[in-house]
């Protein structure tokens, strides 16, 4: 459908209509700008002067002829660019298509339906479908265009090419989206009267107007009597209906004349099988090809299943359609809820061990239909049928890979079963275009979870990660309050304590707040060495951590002893490897940190600290993965974690770890940057990359 037409539409059923709003709509098409001038300068609007200006014209006109020339322009201009229309005559369908029009917006009027142009739109394009298969298969309806429009005429159409002109106009429609019950009222145009007794009043609406533009005899009288309406103002209707059509038709230059001689022929089926099933093929690839193309522009996996079921719907003239995905387990499939559809649907379940027809399918992966009379159903099958309140099943595999991912059920009537049976490489063509685009998005929202799982567990890690190291400080602060609260008692100073105590409160901070740090800061700052290591054994020494028995021995050489990097990732090296240290040494022994001065290693400058101990040392197995997350001997939900911290902890230092042991002992290597080691690195990088 043009734009413009959806827009001037919504602008139409305003109360108060702003013509300089109107005439701006109306002047972004040429055609439809050039037909309202023409109109407004015509005899039948005329007067002193010449009208040039568009707003002046649609002032002249007035609203119903502005909406009457907008809609029907607009739709003539869109369904005469059909294909194989020019050497047909149409005369006696737009003479149809308008009178049905005409009547639907006096139905509307009379029934206080709020939205008559939407009813003026749904009786014009009534019979749409007609132009729709036309254009699809000119040789093998050509005939059947010029037949009486009746119930004869849609059974012709369903045999010969598989879809009557409702179901290809309310398709074609559908796609246009709209949020009206427009298709609707196509689709059931030829429905049977006692059917629409408590349908929607447009599909009402539209039922009537068909019947009085095409002579419907006994069947009118009763569809007027559903709508509230009498004979005599029907009569009335008809009558001013005729005057309204040839005016309407002459202003919008629509040759009606002999449109009334031209005699319908009965409709009759294709007599050439070969040729009808050859266009059966083509009909269905064509199909096939652009529902493909309709489910691949969906978005989300409700989009498309929504897509999917209202595609069935029209296609297949399904009552209703139940969708039913295989659950994580693979055991049963679960139904969905789709749009509108009741919730109860999302507790239905369909084991597939189960047996039944309906599982069946889905195991082997084959079109099933099922009737209600059938010998073998399930609990599963006569839910089915109550819900979809059907005589028959169609039940479609939606197979991707070899994989069935769910079913596509559609009920039907059980006249219709035997035409199914028909159609079945088409049902098959198209559950292979909706698996496909099905197995695309599950795909993609399978990735999406993986990803959620991914970032879920970094955090989970980063969490049991804070946990191990935020244990350090507390312990450290747990002691300091034992030493504090007997120096208290003494009425010792406890200065040096309370301090200790602020520095400990406040590394627990900046840990705890490095959890949301989604960057590592990039300030590179200076640290002393020989001042960290003074820190931490100050720590161990004052909270009685170090037993008498393990000796701690401090060996630094002369000069001085900066890296770069920051003071607390360095003071949490310290404390993790001294804590194992002293864990270690259960019996006694002894501890020593030593600098041994600058190293060169791959051209960069690195201090070298070691921190040793006399213990018993690392089995083979331990030392092979040192420096991963492992499971603990010792107690605790968070031990096992903490060489895995001090080696980040190092490589985000720029530094590098190493670890020897023996029947000795066990003695860790840590390189860390010398300080302006990094800078004098960039910079030369810096410097190269220039000259090149």
């Amino acid at each position: 459908m043009p734009q413009i037409l959806i827009k001037l539409i919504e602008h139409l059923q305003a109360h108060d209509v702003d013509m300089p709003e109107l005439a701006a709509l109306v002047a972004q098409d040429a055609g439809m700008t050039s037909k309202v001038l023409a109109v407004a300068n015509s005899s039948a609007y005329h007067h002193d002067g010449r009208v040039h200006a568009l707003e002046q014209s649609l002032v002249t006109l007035g609203t119903d002829m502005i909406k009457t020339l907008v809609i029907s322009e607009s739709v003539f201009q869109t369904f005469n660019s059909f294909p194989h229309l020019g050497s047909t005559d149409l005369r006696g369908f737009w003479k149809s298509s308008l009178t049905a029009a005409v009547m639907a917006r006096a139905i509307a009027k009379q029934m206080a339906y709020p939205h008559v142009e939407e009813a003026y739109l749904a009786g014009l394009l009534h019979n749409v479908g007609r132009l729709a298969l036309l254009a699809s298969a000119p040789k093998e309806y050509g005939f059947n265009f010029m037949a009486r429009d009746d119930e004869a005429l849609c059974a012709v159409e369903q045999r010969t090419l598989q879809m009557t002109h409702a179901q290809a106009g309310a398709w074609l429609i559908e796609r246009w989206q709209l949020d009206s019950f427009l298709a609707d009222s196509v689709l059931y145009h030829h429905e049977p009267v006692a059917r629409l007794a408590a349908s929607h009043p447009l599909i009402r609406i539209v039922r009537l107007a068909h019947l009085a533009s095409h002579d419907g005899g006994a069947a009118l009288a009763e569809m007027a009597t559903l709508c509230g309406l009498d004979g005599g103002c029907l009569e009335g209707m008809v009558g001013a209906a005729a005057k309204e059509v040839a005016t309407a038709a002459a202003l919008l230059g629509i040759d009606l004349t002999g449109a009334d001689d031209i005699v319908s022929p009965p409709a009759h089926a294709a007599t050439d099988p070969v040729q009808q099933r050859l266009s059966e093929e083509v009909r269905n690839l064509v199909l096939v090809s652009e529902i493909g193309q309709t489910f691949a522009r969906q978005r989300g996996e409700s989009d498309l299943l929504e897509s999917m079921a209202r595609s069935a719907r029209i296609l297949f003239d399904f009552e209703h359609t139940v969708i039913l995905l295989e659950n994580p387990t693979g055991l049963a499939l679960d139904a969905v809820v789709v749009g509108a559809q009741q919730l109860r649907l999302a507790e239905f379940s369909i084991p597939l061990k189960g047996g039944g027809p309906v599982a069946g399918a889905a195991l082997e992966r084959r079109v099933a239909f099922v009737s209600r009379n059938a010998k073998v159903l399930g609990v599963a099958e006569e839910q089915l049928f109550r819900i979809l309140a059907a005589d028959g099943l169609v039940c479609l595999p939606l197979v991707a890979a070899q994989r069935c991912l769910g079913l596509l059920i559609g009920g039907a009537a059980a006249w219709q079963m035997a035409d199914y049976q028909k159609r079945e490489r088409f049902l098959q063509s198209f559950g292979a275009q909706a698996a496909s685009a099905l197995d695309a998005v599950l795909s993609e929202n399978g990735q999406a979870r993986r990803q959620v799982a991914h970032v879920a567990e970094k955090f989970r890690e980063a969490s049991r990660r804070l946990a191990h190291e935020v244990n350090n400080p507390l312990s450290i602060i747990k002691n300091y309050l034992g030493v504090l609260d007997g120096k208290l008692a003494k009425c010792e100073p406890v200065t040096g304590e309370m301090s200790i105590l602020n520095e400990e409160i406040d590394r627990v901070g900046q840990l705890v707040n490095g959890l949301a740090d989604l960057q590592p800061s990039s300030a590179c700052s200076s640290t002393d060495v020989g001042q960290v290591i003074d820190e931490v054994l100050r720590l161990f020494r004052a909270t009685y951590f170090v037993p008498p028995s393990v000796q701690i021995a401090v060996r630094m050489q002369d000069g001085p002893a900066e890296i770069d990097g920051d003071a607390d990732i360095l003071k949490q090296i310290l404390v993790n490897l001294i804590k194992n240290a002293v864990e270690a040494l259960r019996d006694g022994g002894k501890i020593e940190i030593s600098h041994r001065g600058h190293v060169n290693r791959e051209r960069r400058l690195y201090l070298e600290l070691c921190i040793s101990d006399s213990g018993p040392g690392l089995s083979p197995e331990m030392l092979a993965n040192l420096f991963a997350v492992r499971r603990s001997t010792k107690d605790g939900a968070h031990h096992g974690l903490g060489l895995s911290i001090v080696h980040a902890l190092v490589k985000e230092l720029h530094g590098l770890i190493t670890c020897h042991s023996g029947e000795s002992g066990t003695t860790f290597e840590i390189l860390l940057p010398v300080r302006g080691s990094a800078s004098q690195i960039v910079g030369a990088q810096t410097r190269l990359m220039r000259s090149v």
